[in-house]
């Protein structure tokens, strides 16, 4: 009797996890048609945070597109443990900053932002605008604003608790 609860409590914890991770966004499910090649165009700074930053978002702008078909995502350090960043359109020239800066991200991801070149999906790990919430963000981005899509909060920690 307890293996059967066993198993079926197993099976239905399975189920649940599957359904879940099937409601999260995917790479695949964001496609854009990748252009590789760009010329250097004028930089149009969209915004104050942007135009702050014009010299490390310059040099940005000379690599490949790394991004959602036609832009770059440039992405620089703002204090120890954070980062913030842009997209630079490789066709025009505008630039749109990211709508948060992430930090106290898990020891376990290399790199807060994972992204592709061809789709326009951005996943954020850690703490959005250094706010007391964890997790994992979704965004899509649709050549104007990142979307917020989907987001996995972290469980709650106490800094009070004692270290094991």
């Amino acid at each position: 009797m307890k293996a059967r609860i066993f198993f079926t409590t197993l099976a239905l914890g399975t189920t649940l996890n599957c359904a879940h991770a099937a409601s999260l966004p995917t790479f695949d499910t964001c496609p854009a048609r990748v252009q590789t090649k760009h010329t250097m165009l004028r930089l149009a700074f969209t915004d104050d945070h942007s135009r702050q930053y014009r010299t490390i978002i310059r040099e940005a702008a000379k690599g490949p597109v790394n991004f959602a078909g036609h832009y770059i995502l440039a992405t620089w350090g703002c204090g120890a443990g954070c980062i913030m960043g842009a997209t630079i359109d490789a066709t025009t020239g505008r630039v749109i900053s990211l709508p948060f800066t992430i930090s106290d991200w898990p020891l376990n991801a290399t790199d807060p932002l994972s992204y592709r070149v061809d789709s326009c999906l951005l996943i954020a790990q850690g703490s959005r605008n250094e706010a007391n919430a964890h997790g994992t963000y979704y965004y899509t981005f649709d050549g104007k604003a990142f979307i917020l899509r989907a987001s996995e909060l972290m469980p709650a920690y106490s800094s009070s608790a004692p270290l094991k």
